[in-house]
């Protein structure tokens, strides 16, 4: 479905409010707010993430509760006031994810039920619209099928696919379930906005930022931080060439594991970017050199905070932490690799509103 500013402005016409749960930093509420959409609150477990949603998103709109306690007339009363009402989500994945290492017993995983209860509140609220995203793994669970029935049985139309983030602006490999459902007829994602020849990419998305080295950070920009490195990691990334792998090192310089067969599977470990590419998924360890293939394509040292904010479509000035707060690395690159990216929150936005016309 393609979307244009007349479409944008017949909608505009009648009021459209939503309520994010499980909203984190925030990445999916300005995304929904860039497309137009008035978000006013989200939900979240995490009070950690209460500054940076509401220094981005507006004052007072997060409200930290467990999902498991919201009620439906809690969000019915956040929302009465506008014509039209989304309901919005990103569960955790964690449960789901491929990265997951004990797969068997992931449904004993704390965070298994919480899509449970989105429906939940789907149901008790009757929203006009509904969103979620989520990894693609999801759409084999029982829970999905779960989640499906409980849409449908209320009376929406439903489509769910896995897409491409770059395809919709987003400047690194990164594929999510998006799934999308309606009570007022059928309801789509909005067509590609960047084929592959105009992927957004590393070079642009980072490429101007301040330069500083391992162990460094920025004056004028505390989120631009890079993560020291030992003598031996720093001779490994001089070693490094953007898209090689360990298996271009001195053997000098190769790690045990490596030498074994089981090491020979995980060729990115302690890669480069490519400066005129998509990244690679940014996890929640980006910040890290030897988790993945998060060194930068040519100073020697892994992405600083800011620069993994980026990859993931946040706004260059996209606050994570108070001013003169002292910095947790995990910390924010927890929340920046969790979030959904603002530039996927868009497309999601620009979808609904597309429906709200037909």
């Amino acid at each position: 479905m393609s979307v244009d500013s007349s479409t944008e402005d017949k909608a505009q016409s009648a009021s459209i409010g939503a309520v994010d749960l499980f909203c984190g930093v925030g990445g999916l509420t300005y995304g929904l707010r860039t497309a137009g959409i008035d978000v006013v609150a989200g939900f979240d477990l995490d009070s950690s993430c209460q500054y940076a949603y509401d220094a981005n998103n507006g004052k007072d709109k997060f409200i930290c509760k467990n999902i498991a306690e919201v009620t439906g007339e809690e969000v019915k009363e956040l929302l009465k006031d506008f014509d039209i009402k989304v309901l919005v989500g990103c569960a955790p994945c964690q449960p789901f994810s491929k990265h997951r290492k004990d797969k068997k017993h992931r449904e004993k995983h704390k965070d298994w039920g919480l899509l449970a209860q989105f429906g939940r509140l789907v149901r008790e609220v009757q929203p006009d619209y509904v969103s979620m995203e989520n990894v693609p793994e999801l759409e084999k669970e029982s829970i999905f099928s779960g989640f499906l029935n409980t849409l449908k049985e209320s009376g929406y139309s439903v489509e769910y696919s896995v897409v491409k983030a770059e395809e919709y602006g987003v400047p690194q490999h990164r594929r999510r379930l998006i799934l999308l459902a309606s009570r007022n007829g059928s309801i789509s994602l909005i067509d590609p906005t960047n084929d592959n020849a105009h992927a957004v990419t590393v070079r642009q998305a980072i490429g101007a930022l301040p330069a500083v080295s391992a162990g460094g950070s920025c004056r004028g920009d505390s989120l631009q931080t890079a993560s020291a490195l030992s003598e031996l990691n720093l001779k490994r990334i001089k070693a490094s060439t953007p898209n090689g792998t360990w298996r271009d090192w001195p053997e000098d310089l190769r790690l045990d594991c490596h030498k074994k067969a089981a090491g020979q599977t995980s060729p990115a470990v302690y890669g480069r970017m490519a400066w005129d590419e998509t990244s690679p998924t940014i996890t929640t360890q980006f910040y890290m050199y030897g988790t993945g293939r998060f060194g930068h394509p040519e100073q020697n040292r892994a992405l600083t905070l800011r620069e993994g904010a980026v990859l993931q479509s946040f706004p260059q000035d996209y606050k994570f932490i108070r001013p003169g707060e002292k910095i947790s690395k995990k910390a924010v690159a927890r929340h920046i690799g969790n979030a959904v990216p603002p530039k996927l929150g868009e497309a999601v936005g620009k979808s609904i509103i597309a429906a709200c016309v037909h």
